[in-house]
């Protein structure tokens, strides 16, 4: 009966994740794709062989921390506030270079705990692509698999990696497949040619704590999910997202409004927009009462 009860619960929090990204997430036809066959598959596994590991890669705005979230508030009830979710933001955690033993024992210690009381533990690691190796190198024993750190399993823990690395990427294949005429949806097609030009972009990319760490090379990121830029209809969605989150009454020519207000590149064509959802409850709330 326990058994049964435990695979309904994972079923029921399946649907709900399926039904909050198509309800929440815009323009992201591959992200909702990848991320909830990724999930269904290790939530289903009752013995898996190494923590499920994810990496979001896309420029400012595409909605990587959104879907981090949308992720954590289905599996945990309290969602992001849950004691058994970590973020960490590189820039804010681990700001100096130089106290990086310091921050190493500190999460080594931090994510042992963690997984000790409670196998199930997501972290978020936002800002990946700014992170100093060494740290990269101290989560890496946790995403191995079959991995035992001190006698403590992470079979059933979660790691999400955040990153601009490989948005230019994106960006560019995005833009040539709208320069050929193709549909933006027939882009999952080239969802694997995308995840080796991504992991092939950091790699090469010397600036990049990813480059000289050795989780890479030694596969042991399971998915490289790529966030395309936003056009305009999803920065039109989004602004009808915000009006039901802010209680503003729902106006289409408003939505309109502020999204033609945002910057769209390239120059020329203005397909796609800068900052993607970035600023616009921002900038809602300004043309709200007027």
């Amino acid at each position: 009966m326990g058994d049964f009860k435990t695979l309904l619960h994972e079923a029921l929090r399946i649907i709900c994740l399926k039904a909050d990204l198509r309800q929440s997430l815009f323009g992201q036809h591959i992200v909702s794709d990848v991320v909830l066959k990724s999930l269904s598959s290790f939530m289903a596994d009752k013995n898996p062989n190494k923590p499920l590991v994810l990496s979001f890669h896309g420029t400012t705005g595409t909605g990587k921390n959104h879907v981090a979230k949308i992720i954590a508030r289905n599996i945990y009830k309290k969602g992001e506030n849950s004691k058994h979710v970590h973020t960490f933001i590189s820039e804010h955690h681990f700001p100096n270079r130089e106290h990086s033993h310091i921050y190493s024992a500190y999460l080594k210690k931090l994510i042992l705990e963690k997984v000790y009381w409670f196998p199930q533990s997501m972290f978020i690691f936002d800002e990946m692509d700014k992170m100093n190796p060494q740290l990269i190198n101290t989560i890496k024993p946790f995403l191995d698999y079959n991995a035992r750190v001190d006698g403590v399993s992470f079979h059933n823990a979660i790691f999400i990696f955040l990153s601009n690395a490989g948005g230019n990427v994106i960006n560019n294949m995005a833009l040539d497949f709208w320069r050929e005429g193709k549909e933006r949806e027939e882009l999952w097609m080239n969802s694997k040619e995308l995840e080796t030009k991504i992991s092939q972009n950091i790699f090469n990319d010397k600036n990049s704590g990813f480059l000289h760490s050795s989780i890479i090379d030694h596969h042991l990121v399971d998915h490289y999910i790529p966030f395309l830029p936003l056009e305009l209809r999803h920065v039109r969605q989004c602004a009808m997202a915000e009006m039901v989150h802010l209680n503003i009454t729902l106006n289409t020519d408003l939505a309109d409004k502020v999204a033609r207000e945002m910057p769209f590149f390239p120059q020329e064509e203005k397909v796609f927009a800068v900052k993607g959802c970035k600023s616009v409850r921002q900038k809602l709330v300004l043309y709200a009462d007027e």
